[in-house]
């Protein structure tokens, strides 16, 4: 840590690679760099607005600072007042907001001059709650010189109802996200009418984020809001914000379901970034199997964010855990305590979970810079747009290509250079990364995987839609192809009714209560202390066997709290404030059987399949892990119910003559196969846009469903998400790059950098690293060139 603080706030900011030095000082720390990436300052490009643009809303940009446009800016606006659906995809913090701002104003204004009626409106969609309230912040600040011909409202869960029907009535630019469209908005159609009616614009904000079971649900949300809109004489054109994405426009049509014209060349000025990868090194201590230990990527990132407070760099570390963001804030403020004791106070954490104003609290002290660090999840990275920040830590890697960059751009957004450090964990994919940076740097974003054709997806919405306005022959062009085949079983199952010629629900619950659209399988588990019965906060019921159980460590708020009672009948896990030197890890078996093969290619005389499959879960066990060096001081036992689901899957099987040709005897199968299935589902979000914790796997030395040695990997979300059927048509390179990533591990028989798996449940036993590789290059041996 830093030993001469730099009084917060002081002076000029230093430049990237100062902070960058000044991180590295030292023998050892410099030694974790295993690589820096210079990305140049850019020189911006400026147009016109087109001439539909009101000149009062020229003038309120004006107003704003901004004398001209960026060329993709008067593009997208271009498009937008043609009537033509866009997405613009560029970089963070290249005026996107701006480009559909324009329009929409316009439009607005327009529409409160209109002699009847309550004139123009625009929805927004956000897909968290922070992004929502900063975007209503911003186009007030714009909107100012425009009186009160725009009227923006949020509306969502935090809303007081005494303020929603003013919203209903009154508000002409609606901020909401995904599940209030769903839940609240769409149901009660009938009280938005006039809202409805006059809709323009629909503006769809990060939407690269709509990806997996989320992103499918929210398609035929989407679909929903467009048939509603036709009900009532409108028909609004689409503008979607997208990070820098592969084929951007293709992902935004299959999200609308219309042609989206893209928008890709980024004309916008860019100030210096400067992009370390950190590896944490190995430490004396040994961990599952003997294998050796890296410190922790949080504990790591903690030292990093302590550092840049000291130096008075205004900062936000990414994390991908709730639990880990607490720790993170608490480690940092801790050591800051020793510094300075002023300084504590001025790190915390932001996470999902908290109540709202928790959440506004520390919006607003990071907006006006009395936060210098912050430890925050995801539910930052597409939310406040907070100018003046210098330096991005990102504990692990967050999944995907367009999410480093979303996390990355946090910083400099106010034209000023900017440091990024990803920090590796001790994982497979961090490994490979930080040892092959042309993986980062040299390839384009991910394509956005989402699959609205999901029966498991597609059958609440026809059920929503049918409760909102009878379901008729001719919808069924709008939510796909699957639609019609669904309708016998929905009606077998007594959820639509068909009467002449229209499918009616006859239900008294709410139709829209069917589809769970964040895929969190359920309700959320309230979190209660004990001794007061004060909520503390809540966590989503897919996540409630592992992170909640009884005996769990769970931190809220810089506090830790141990769980005396999981009660899943209540959904309510009862906790008591303590101190624990440990941290908690939950432990499962998982068995897959085989429902149906749609699809089987041959290797040799291996196979590779894809298909459905249903996954039997159940979590057994926890470890107790020591705070900081991630050692393990136990295990215990757990009794929860197993769950089921139905998902799909790739796998893949070999024969006894491979397995003789690559040397891998029955003592060794078990370890091979083992070892090549957690290697390979640590590396699949190098290919699809997922995270490790979407996917699951199973290997087995002889499956009763393929009677071979098998391999499966499989989507972690009823009905899948798109990402087993990616790794099945990237497979031969998918594969390639996972056995590259064990065989160039310097470990001897196999670590956490390359074949141990943080969720396993049998202990990370048995693992049999050089089995792994020979397997891998064996069942490579006869990959077809294209799968």
């Amino acid at each position: 840590m830093a030993s001469n603080p730099v009084p917060p706030d002081a002076g000029a900011r230093p430049s990237p690679g100062m902070i960058l030095e000044r991180l590295a000082r030292g023998a050892t720390r410099a030694a974790r760099i295993t690589h820096t990436e210079h990305l140049p300052p850019r020189i911006g490009s400026h147009a016109d607005w087109p001439e539909q643009i009101r000149p009062e809303v020229i003038d309120a940009i004006r107003s704003a600072g901004i004398d001209r446009p960026w060329a993709h800016q008067a593009r997208t606006s271009e498009h937008a007042v043609r009537g033509e659906s866009v997405v613009v995809a560029t970089g963070t913090a290249s005026g996107k907001s701006l480009a559909y701002l324009a329009p929409v104003l316009s439009t607005l204004l327009d529409g409160s001059e209109a002699p009847n009626g309550r004139g123009a409106t625009a929805l927004y969609l956000a897909p968290t709650k922070a992004l929502a309230a900063d975007q209503r912040r911003a186009v007030r600040e714009l909107a100012t010189p425009l009186g009160s011909a725009v009227r923006p409202a949020v509306y969502d869960g935090d809303t007081p109802v005494e303020e929603r029907e003013w919203v209903r009535q009154y508000a002409n630019y609606v901020l909401t996200n995904p599940d209030m469209l769903h839940s609240g908005i769409l149901p009660s159609h009938p009280r938005w009418s006039s809202f409805l009616r006059a809709l323009r614009y629909v503006v769809i904000d990060e939407c690269h984020s709509y990806r997996g079971v989320f992103g499918s649900h929210v398609a035929q949300i989407v679909r929903r809001l467009r048939r509603i809109c036709a009900r009532y004489g409108s028909d609004p054109v689409f503008l979607l914000a997208s990070a820098t994405a592969a084929e951007p426009g293709p992902a935004a049509t299959r999200l609308t379901g219309l042609p989206v014209v893209e928008i890709t060349e980024d004309t916008s000025p860019r100030g210096e970034l400067v992009f370390a990868l950190w590896e944490p090194p190995l430490t004396e201590l040994h961990g599952e199997q003997g294998a050796p230990v890296r410190r922790t990527a949080t504990a790591e990132t903690a030292d990093l964010l302590t550092d840049l407070a000291v130096q008075g760099v205004r900062s936000v570390a990414f994390v991908r855990s709730r639990r880990g963001a607490e720790l993170i804030a608490l480690i940092a403020q801790e050591r800051l305590a020793e510094v300075d004791r002023s300084l504590p106070g001025r790190v915390a954490a932001y996470r999902g979970g908290y109540l709202p104003e928790e959440r506004r609290a520390l919006e607003r002290a990071l907006h006006n810079g009395d936060l210098l660090g912050l430890a925050a999840t995801t539910a930052l990275e597409l939310g406040v747009d907070v100018s003046g920040l210098d330096a991005v830590v990102i504990a692990g890697y967050p999944g995907t290509r367009a999410s480093l960059w979303q996390q990355a751009g946090r910083a400099g957004r106010s034209g000023q250079g900017a440091l990024a450090v990803l920090v590796a964990r001790d994982d497979p994919l961090d490994t490979y990364l930080v040892h092959h940076p042309e993986a980062l740097f040299d390839q384009p974003v991910e394509s956005t995987v989402l699959d609205p054709d999901n029966p498991y997806v597609l059958a609440p919405h026809l059920c929503a839609a049918a409760s909102e306005i009878p379901l008729s022959e001719g919808d069924f062009a709008l939510f796909g192809t699957a639609a019609a085949g669904l309708m016998p079983q929905l009606e077998a199952a007594g959820l639509l009714r068909r009467r002449a010629r229209a499918w009616h629900w006859t239900r008294r619950e709410r139709a829209a209560d069917l589809a769970d659209i964040r895929g969190q399988g359920g309700s959320p588990v309230q979190v209660v202390e004990a001794g007061t019965g004060r909520l503390l906060g809540t966590v989503d019921a897919a996540a409630a066997h592992t992170t909640v159980h009884d005996g769990a460590v769970h931190l809220h708020q810089g506090r830790s709290y141990v769980v005396k009672q999981l009660d899943l009948e209540d959904d309510v896990a009862l906790v008591e404030e303590a101190s624990p030197p440990y941290s908690t890890t939950a432990r499962d078996t998982t068995a897959v059987s085989v429902l149906e093969t749609d699809t089987e290619i041959p290797w040799g005389d291996a196979r590779l399949c894809f298909g459905s499959v249903e996954v039997t879960n159940q979590v057994v066990s926890f470890l107790r892990r020591k705070l900081i060096t991630g050692e393990v001081l136990g295990e215990t036992k757990l009794d929860l119910p197993p769950r089921t689901l139905r998902t799909r899957a790739v796998w893949w099987t070999v024969t006894e003559d491979q397995l003789d040709a690559a040397r891998v005897n029955p003592e060794q199968l078990g370890g091979a196969l083992h070892a090549a299935e957690h290697a390979s589902i640590g590396m699949l979000p190098l290919f699809a846009t997922c995270d490790r914790w979407d996917i699951g796997g199973v290997s087995v030395p002889l499956h009763p469903d393929t009677l071979l040695p098998t391999v499966f990997v499989y989507d972690g979300h009823p009905g899948g998400a798109g990402f087993a059927e990616r790794a099945f048509h990237t497979a031969a390179d998918w594969l390639t790059a996972t056995r590259d990533a064990i065989a160039a591990c310097e470990c001897e028989a196999g670590c956490p950098s390359c074949i141990q798996s943080p969720k396993c449940g049998n202990g990370n036993d048995p693992l049999h690293k050089r089995g792994a590789v020979r397997l891998l290059g064996e069942l490579l041996r006869g990959a077809p060139k294209e799968t």
